[in-house]
């Protein structure tokens, strides 16, 4: 009974976990092809550049990036979408920022406040929340047995970086957003593997919930990820690490 029990376990995980790839590739997908609406061509296009590195770091396929390129000129050639941002507050006070990419403003901030008030937040007015953020290029580099310390540290300076941060089975480079793509580009041509690479926006400081408020908070942030016109949710909760089953 307990190996049914466990088996089942296994293919719920993994069913959560295929949804939620495929909700990441259709949010970077998007990005891809509003990014190479004008210029297809990652060469001359930094930004599209750019959006390709963050696909290739959640492993999405080849095949699904030409797709998106493919798409600027035909799909969205008559939307017109528009970068905006909303702030505002979870349990407890806590800090949450909300990245969308939308053709209807509207729709958006109406789907984005019910998710808020229905877990316990609320949106605030712009700059309520984002000065307590820093926004950083990110890129995380895999931890190799050949691959020192050393080694990524004199690549990350040569490239432009702030700095590097050692963890256990990664490195963590930080870079000035302006700095982002040519930091991305010279590690890229370096031949490092990214776990990572885009422009995000890291709390100064964070809070820890604990009980019902974390998850409340939780279920906030896994509503506002499931939204289609969302792209990426920011906030200043130091989350517990998910056990394996």
């Amino acid at each position: 009974m307990s190996g049914h029990s466990h088996a089942a376990n296994i293919a719920v995980k993994k069913a959560k976990t295929d949804a939620i790839k495929g909700r990441i590739f259709t949010k970077v997908g998007r990005e891809i092809a509003v990014a190479a609406k004008n210029n297809p061509d990652p060469t001359t296009n930094s930004k599209l550049a750019d959006a390709i590195a963050k696909a290739k770091s959640v492993n999405m396929p080849n095949d699904n990036i030409k797709r998106c390129i493919a798409k600027a000129s035909g799909e969205l050639s008559g939307n017109n979408y528009e970068e905006l941002t909303y702030e505002g507050y979870g349990p407890s006070g806590s800090a949450v920022i909300i990245k969308t990419l939308t053709d209807n403003k509207n729709r958006t901030v109406d789907y984005v406040r019910t998710v808020m008030r229905k877990h316990g937040g609320s949106l605030g007015n712009a700059g309520c929340v984002s000065f307590t953020f820093n926004t950083v290029g990110l890129i995380v580099v895999e931890r190799t047995p050949d691959l020192t310390e050393d080694t990524v540290m004199e690549y990350a300076l040569d490239a432009g970086a702030d700095d590097v941060i050692s963890l256990d089975d990664a490195f963590e480079i930080h870079t000035a957003p302006s700095e982002f793509s040519a930091v991305r580009k010279y590690l890229e041509d370096k031949g490092l593997n990214f776990f990572e690479a885009e422009v995000t926006m890291l709390p100064q400081n964070k809070i820890t919930l604990s009980g019902e408020e974390l998850k409340k908070f939780e279920r906030l942030i896994d509503g506002l990820e499931e939204l289609d016109d969302v792209q990426d949710v920011y906030h200043n909760v130091d989350l517990p690490e998910e056990e394996e089953e």
